[in-house]
């Protein structure tokens, strides 16, 4: 009885575990929770009291279903969700097509008007107030800052002044910008988001300003101008005029200077050298050579680029050299380099010849640092030449201490405004940091291999350091000629002696 009891529950059993699996079969097309089908699908053997043997194998049947229908299940949830991801990853592409097709319309044109840029981000985190203006703004890329909307009353004031001393209408400056729009934005890397209408006032506005503010700056100034009779204003906004970011092309300040009648182009030129005075002949730039290269410049940074550079600076080039560090002045004064200030009115224009090595003169003031780091970041992101970066980087070779600093200060190269020596050095290591120098192609790696080769001699070496022990002043040299003397008596005294034995 009982072995005809298991069958027949063997036989039930498979039979409703046939049908489940049926059914799972067919519902894996249908959205069912299969996990709660399964959950509820027990099998109860509690009802079963097996006496026997053939009880175990009545267990493993159970097991075998209850495996089965959880297969079912799990089979069941991996295709619900291919298709659910299937029916996501699904997209329209003509749409998106179209979409970056728009997006082909909206990219600012690459031009080779660009020369203004903005700072990289890894730079001005270092020290955002080298090229950020807190007084005024020129050009696009700060315009509209809160803090800089004072100033705009001023600029207003400018161009109500700047009329009235003309015939042209606004209409004819507003229409002369206008026409040269699509050249003025592509002189900028970015995109400029301002609107036309918004983009020619602008324009305008810090174009007049700027002519206005040279003019101002060189003649008898009213005393309702703040901007002058205020002097941290002054000279708080002339840096911030020599700045990359806070730039206009040069070609739209002498269209409307020319346009208005204020005089000839050369006079624009003149005005500016005449503000920036102090500047220029820190960096040992004279009047006619600002003059000469005003008419090629992009805007002013490109300005005192140009006018540091070497004479002829196209063909001083080492192609097959690379910048290696300078001996210090400390080792080249040993070697016994005479130091001499260059004659040639060319900052970057170094040159050693027979022994001497010629440097042009450099006043360092509050602004030297902010102006060179300008300039290397121009260099950096838009010229073929690299004069100004290998500069600071063959100074800092020059000067790695206070005492290097000091000879130079010494034979009149440089003459130090604010600093001692020991900042005087640190100058040109804080600027060296961020020089980018070229591999290849530098154009003082042949002065440095020169150097290095006369400090190698002994010769060299041995007559410096006579000279500089032995005949440093004129009571050292008869000293040590009475010295000489003494002996050579002494030695003819000698020898008669010995002779008279």
């Amino acid at each position: 009885m009982v072995k005809g009891g298991v069958e027949e529950k063997e036989t039930t059993m498979m039979g409703e575990g046939a049908v489940i699996i049926a059914i799972l079969q067919f519902s894996c097309k249908q959205d069912i929770d299969f996990e709660s089908v399964a959950s509820r699908l027990q099998f109860s053997k509690k009802d079963i009291d097996f006496e026997t043997s053939e009880q175990k194998d009545t267990d493993q049947i159970d097991d075998n279903v209850s495996n089965d229908i959880k297969s079912l299940a799990a089979t069941s949830r991996a295709t619900h969700s291919k298709m659910d991801k299937s029916e996501t990853s699904s997209i329209d592409i003509n749409s998106l097509a179209n979409c970056l097709r728009d997006e082909f319309k909206t990219l600012h044109p690459l031009s080779k008007d660009c020369c203004i840029y903005r700072v990289p981000r890894d730079i001005r985190m270092a020290n955002e107030s080298f090229y950020t203006p807190k007084l005024v703004s020129i050009g696009p890329l700060h315009h509209g800052r809160e803090e800089l909307k004072a100033m705009e009353e001023h600029k207003v004031r400018y161009l109500e002044h700047f009329l009235r001393q003309t015939q042209v209408s606004l209409e004819d400056f507003l229409l002369c910008i206008k026409n040269k729009e699509e050249k003025l934005r592509n002189c900028y890397a970015d995109t400029i988001a301002l609107e036309s209408r918004d983009f020619v006032k602008m324009v305008l506005l810090d174009t007049v300003f700027l002519i206005e503010f040279l003019e101002r700056g060189c003649r008898t100034i009213p005393d309702v101008d703040r901007l002058f009779t205020e002097p941290y204003l002054i000279f708080s906004i002339r840096p911030e005029i020599l700045s990359l970011e806070n730039q206009l092309p040069l070609f739209i300040l002498k269209d409307l200077f020319m346009k208005a009648g204020h005089g000839v182009v050369n006079s624009l030129s003149q005005i500016t050298y005449a503000l920036y005075r102090g500047e220029c002949e820190s960096l040992s730039i004279e009047a006619n050579l600002f003059e000469e290269q005003f008419s090629e410049a992009k805007h002013f940074v490109d300005l005192i680029r140009l006018c540091l550079l070497p004479p002829n600076h196209q063909l001083h080039t080492h192609e097959d050299s690379h910048l290696e560090a300078a001996p210090s002045i400390t080792e080249l004064h040993q070697a016994g380099i005479k130091f001499k200030v260059d004659s040639a009115k060319h900052l970057l224009d170094i040159r050693f010849n027979n022994g001497t090595l010629e440097i042009s003169k450099l006043t360092i003031g509050v602004v030297t640092k902010r102006l060179f780091r300008n300039l290397q970041i121009f260099e950096r992101l838009h010229c073929d030449t690299n004069y100004v970066n290998e500069y600071v980087s063959f100074l800092n070779g020059l000067v790695n201490t206070p005492k290097d600093a000091e000879i130079l200060i010494q034979n009149g190269i440089i003459e130090n405004r604010i600093w001692d020596s020991e900042g005087v050095s640190t100058l040109f290591q804080q600027l060296s940091e961020d020089a980018i120098v070229r591999y290849r192609g530098c154009y003082y790696s042949g002065i440095v291999k020169d150097l290095k080769s006369y400090c190698k001699s002994p010769w060299h070496k041995w007559r410096a350091n006579l000279k500089q022990n032995y005949f440093n002043t004129p009571w050292a040299s008869i000293s040590v000629i009475a010295a000489v003397i003494i002996i050579i008596l002494t030695s003819v005294q000698t020898v008669c002696s010995i002779i008279a034995l």
